[in-house]
């Protein structure tokens, strides 16, 4: 077996399987040799997140340490698994294990810091290489998904209890799901909100590289089981992530249902106290949490609904080819099913309506196909009505049925047409915060008024600009209402190279305001470099809490420094005091935020203006601003919207801070996960690769205005006082 668990009792292994093996020493270790009949043995030091290489192959990096020669300088080594037994592996590791591996490659990397080549091993089936763990007890449970594992003991965090930076383990009642969807990197995403007896929520954003890894959740009401998931502060509210060996189980959250554990992992720890567990919050949600009210059964569909549908699959069609692999036969859950009313041609030529389902695409609203095993309790519960259901039908003539069906459904007659229907029925993607009592207004009747207006409408979103997402963060000055763009890092770094021409001039150090330090630089120019430590009331604070002036910084320089103090400011020695450089640089530099000000508006003070903010711990930008005489500028998300309502087509201007899209357009150049997060709610708003009609409905106030260039005059309009629904971010 490539991977074999040892049960140890007081420290003593119950089996010796490596006894007809040879054991190698860490620093004995050479290139070229055949490690085919012997292994290593150490304490697992370090294990890097599972990673998939060239044709999606399964990558697992781990640390090993040697600890007969703790104290030898080579007494760490790197192994990396490959394939199967990489994926195995990622399942039960821990720090701190004691793993043997036999049957291996040395082989040596690129050169390290001190110029020397560092020795690696790899190990993988085809090598017949086989990894031994070391385990102190073992649990064998008699259910065939469970299998041996560690009996460590867990501590399960609160709901209530959890902060920023913590990596905890939980129990919790699913609330809200998305099944796992692939996003837009490499990694399968699924969103999972659960609650416990704190009442507390939490929405945990899970990725994986495995599709299998994700939690295993067929409805709401279920229980979940997280091991090492992180939790981050975002937008003030807490979510958890996750984290180096993140692990999960999933339990039927039914009174009296089995108590089986939900996971693709072999290997895991379940015990009584889990038990317990998992039957005190099922008896806790059956009061406090009203059960799914989206699982509806066919005979209780009604036109322009979405539920959940349980059904087995009887046949299926590829239609583009792109088709999900399912099986005739298989058991499904179907998420946030559509049912929509479509005309049908008859030889009469009278219309007629038949109730179609749509699932559309995306995963907003948890939308998405799951398999259900046939273990699940709904599932059983449908195959005893499907037999009733089997019995019945013999029963029923044709004749009769074929009536039922034609009295199911109005004719059209009399009845909103379908299309306004659909307009009223459909769940918008977009949600308005103000002017409730505005009425919806077709697009064909705003193009032909006059500006200025205000208007509520109900449209899909054609097409958008820009498509490259970054290039529509803009710099706006509220004051003039000029645009501009935000400079580039380069041009940044160029403006601060010219000024750093200049030599800070030593009369202005160590004033009442600051505390000052110089250092020379060892490039070939020997630049001088000051810095200039803000002081509050005299002292200086805490780097944390510390402004500092940077004279003669290079880009990396200030980067650096920002990321250790507070806030910096980038100056220049002027003739009677330290000076802002040009408007053109950032003003203000807080982590990777870079704070502007407008060059038409602003009328520049001293530096020593700062003595003039009352909190000298904070730093608001609005505050720094004020005494320095500057008008800052905002950064936006500057957008065109082409919208279609199916009577007209019109074009909307949006400019946004971080209202509409539930991100600030400040910080989104320097965060790879908002630029994704921006991406999947464009991608939602606007899917690509279907048609229109497919698309969400967005519900948005806009207003029209008129604009002069030259002679000529026209309407524009601009989205404002709408922002993206919370289930759809």
């Amino acid at each position: 077996m490539p991977l074999e668990l040892i049960k140890e009792v007081n420290g003593v292994p119950e089996v010796e399987p490596l006894n007809k093996l040879h054991k190698v020493d860490f620093r004995s270790l050479q290139l070229g040799c055949d490690y085919s009949k012997k292994y290593i043995q150490g304490k697992l030091s370090r294990i890097s997140p599972l990673t998939y290489g060239g044709n999606r192959t399964p990558i697992l990096k781990i640390g090993l340490q040697e600890q007969e020669n703790s104290d030898s300088e080579n007494n760490t080594i790197s192994v990396l698994f490959f394939g199967k037994l990489a994926k195995d592996c990622a399942k039960v590791f821990s720090e701190g294990d004691t793993i043997a591996v036999a049957g291996f490659i040395v082989l040596s990397s690129s050169t390290n810091r001190d110029g020397e080549h560092c020795l690696f091993l790899k190990a993988f089936e085809d090598f017949k290489s086989t990894v031994y763990v070391y385990v102190k007890s073992v649990i064998d449970f008699s259910t065939e998904s469970m299998s041996l594992v560690p009996a460590t003991r867990y501590i399960y965090t609160p709901l209530n209890e959890l902060k920023g930076g913590m990596i905890v383990n939980v129990y919790g009642v699913v609330k809200f799901f998305k099944p796992p969807y692939l996003s837009k990197g490499t990694d399968y995403c699924s969103v999972v909100t659960i609650v416990d007896q704190t009442s507390v929520k939490l929405t945990c954003l899970l990725f994986s590289g495995n599709y299998e890894s994700l939690p295993i959740i067929y409805k709401n009401g279920d229980i979940v089981r997280f091991h090492r998931l992180k939790i981050q502060v975002y937008k003030n509210e807490t979510q958890g992530i996750t984290s180096s060996g993140f692990a999960s189980l999933t339990f039927e959250g039914t009174l009296g249902a089995p108590i089986i554990p939900r996971t693709s992992s072999k290997y895991f720890n379940f015990t009584t106290e889990d038990h317990k567990t998992v039957e005190t919050l099922r008896a806790w949600a059956s009061t406090h949490i009203s059960p799914s009210s989206t699982l509806v059964k066919l005979c209780d569909v009604q036109p322009m609904q979405y539920f959940d549908l349980t059904c087995q699959l009887l046949g299926k069609a590829e239609v583009d080819g792109a088709s999900f692999l399912l099986k005739v036969g298989s058991f499904l859950r179907i998420y946030s099913l559509h049912t929509k009313l479509q005309s049908v041609n008859s030889e009469n030529q009278a219309t007629l309506l038949a109730l179609e389902f749509h699932l559309h695409g995306g995963t907003s609203y948890g939308r998405g196909i799951r398999v259900l095993p046939e273990s699940n309790s709904d599932v059983d519960q449908l195959k005893k009505v499907l037999e009733c259901a089997s019995l019945t039908a013999n029963q029923c003539s044709d004749g009769i049925c074929q009536s039922e069906c034609e009295d199911s459904f109005p004719t059209s007659s009399g009845s909103v047409s379908l299309y306004e229907v659909e307009r009223c029925q459909q769940l918008s993607a977009t949600i308005l915060t103000d002017h409730q009592y505005l009425e919806n207004t077709p697009l064909c009747a705003i193009l032909k008024q006059k500006a200025p207006q205000r208007y509520r409408i109900r449209a899909k979103l054609r097409s958008y600009k820009p498509k490259k997402l970054f290039q529509s963060v803009k710099l706006h000055c509220p004051n003039c209402h000029s645009m501009q763009e935000v400079l580039h890092e380069s041009d940044l770094d160029q403006i601060l190279q010219e000024n750093a021409t200049k030599t800070p001039d030593t009369k202005l150090q160590n004033t009442l305001l600051y505390d000052s330090k110089v250092w020379t630089t060892k490039d070939q120019r020997e630049r001088k470099v000051a810095v200039h430590f803000v002081k509050n009331n005299g002292i200086l604070p805490l780097s944390n809490d510390c402004l500092i002036l940077i004279e003669g910084g290079t880009l990396s320089e200030i980067y650096k420094l920002a990321n250790k103090f507070h806030s910096v400011i980038p100056v220049r020695s002027g003739h009677e005091d330290l000076e802002l450089l040009d408007l053109s640089a950032p003003f203000l530099i807080q982590g990777k935020i870079h704070h502007y000000g407008c060059k038409k508006c602003s009328s520049l003070r001293p530096i020593q203006n700062l003595n003039n903010v009352v909190d000298k711990t904070s730093w608001i930008p609005s505050s720094v601003a004020e005494v320095l005489g500057i008008v800052p500028l905002q950064h936006v998300f500057v957008m065109t919207f082409t919208l279609d309502d199916g009577t007209g087509v019109l074009e909307a201007y949006l400019m946004d801070s971080d209202k509409f899209f539930h991100i600030p357009a400040s910080e989104i150049l320097t965060s790879d996960y908002l630029q994704e997060s921006m991406d999947m709610i464009m991608n939602m708003l606007c899917p690509p690769g279907i048609k229109i009609d497919t698309y969400p409905w967005l519900e948005c106030f806009i207003k029209s205005y008129n604009v002069t260039s030259g002679t000529e005059q026209q309407i524009c309009y601009q989205i404002f006082d709408t922002t993206v629904a919370d289930d759809v971010i």
